[in-house]
């Protein structure tokens, strides 16, 4: 089916394999879990959550051996699931959570990406916890990442091909990247709420900037070893859907290898750049998706079609709400 996301991705890996080259990909997300149930959470209207453990704990070893039960139960069982994770750890926020899943090939990096979702909702519940993978659950907090790290390897999935050669062909990937990122961002950042986390500081990218280990930027180089050698796409949210974000990331990496696009300086500080910037919501990111020439070369016009309008829809219901900020700042002012 052509506006199926699973079968996007599919076209997308075909056409990497006639440019002799073999995708790799691997998610990680970072998710707030709260001590709540369905039921309270409606009850206290989606408000004031009791999040799993207090206090902005990124990596620690306190707070993960706290919740060690449900930690190993994550472990453990989505291991038995398929669905191997490479690490997790306490992230900055009150009870957050990253966790890596470990590295495939590209379709069944996605498969397991999106059962990852799924399974952590279910194990977490057994143990009273709710988690979440929106992009931003509350104003005064960091957001939460679905970061999408990648790579090509020759067609036998035996060799890195971006470690080889000074690194060129990582470098025309990640000029493709940059190149058309303001066209696919409505791939990466699907929601509203997508919008909420990209704001200066917060260690969420706000432009088409790349840099080497930069964790500043839209897209992080990181040069290891000829096994490690990778992109990581850092505008995502964790609530990209994997298989639209991985079909994005290298169809836009593709199209810079197969015209040799050449690669500018890294950034240093993407907070303080003249780079392109992204769009700040939904609708200006979808419009220039829906416009996009190469869009519709990498995925078809019924895809396009189809995606744009159900984001026009999605805007079309945020239109219509009155927020708790509306209320607050206009309710007896006005």
């Amino acid at each position: 089916l052509e506006v199926a996301p699973r079968a996007v991705l599919e076209r997308v890996i075909a056409q990497a394999r006639r440019q002799g080259f073999e995708p790799f990909c691997a998610s990680e997300y970072e998710f707030f879990c709260f001590s709540e149930t369905p039921a309270s959470v409606r009850a206290k209207n989606h408000r004031n959550l009791t999040p799993l453990s207090p206090g902005m704990f990124g990596y620690s070893v306190l707070r993960a051996s706290q919740h060690a039960p449900m930690v190993l139960d994550l472990f453990d069982q989505l291991t038995q699931f398929g669905v191997p994770i490479e690490g997790i750890h306490t992230e900055t926020g009150p009870g957050v959570y990253e966790a890596a899943i470990q590295v495939d090939r590209a379709l069944p990096a996605a498969d397991k990406a999106a059962l990852f979702k799924t399974a952590a909702k279910e194990i977490c519940a057994r143990h009273g916890v709710i988690p979440t993978f929106m992009a931003k659950c509350a104003a005064e907090l960091p957001g939460s990442g679905g970061h999408i790290h990648q790579s090509l390897w020759d067609a036998s999935g035996g060799r890195n091909v971006f470690f080889q050669d000074d690194h060129r062909l990582m470098r025309h990937y990640i000029a493709g990247l940059l190149e058309h990122l303001p066209e696919i961002q409505a791939l990466l950042c699907p929601t509203i709420n997508s919008y909420r986390r990209l704001v200066a500081g917060a260690w969420a990218p706000i432009n088409a900037t790349w840099g080497e280990d930069n964790r500043t930027a839209a897209v992080r180089a990181i040069p290891g070893s000829a096994k490690s050698t990778r992109v990581e796409m850092r505008v995502c949210g964790a609530d990209v859907n994997p298989y639209l974000g991985m079909a994005a990331c290298l169809a836009a990496g593709l199209d810079g290898i197969a015209r040799e696009l050449p690669l500018g300086p890294p950034t240093h500080n993407a907070y303080e750049t003249h780079a392109p910037a992204l769009a700040t919501n939904l609708y200006l990111a979808n419009e220039r998706f829906r416009r996009s020439e190469f869009a519709r070369q990498a995925f078809g016009d019924a895809f396009v079609n189809h995606f744009a309008a159900t984001r026009d829809w999605e805007w079309r219901q945020f239109e219509r709400a009155v927020t708790d900020w509306e209320l607050a700042r206009y309710l007896e002012a006005i």
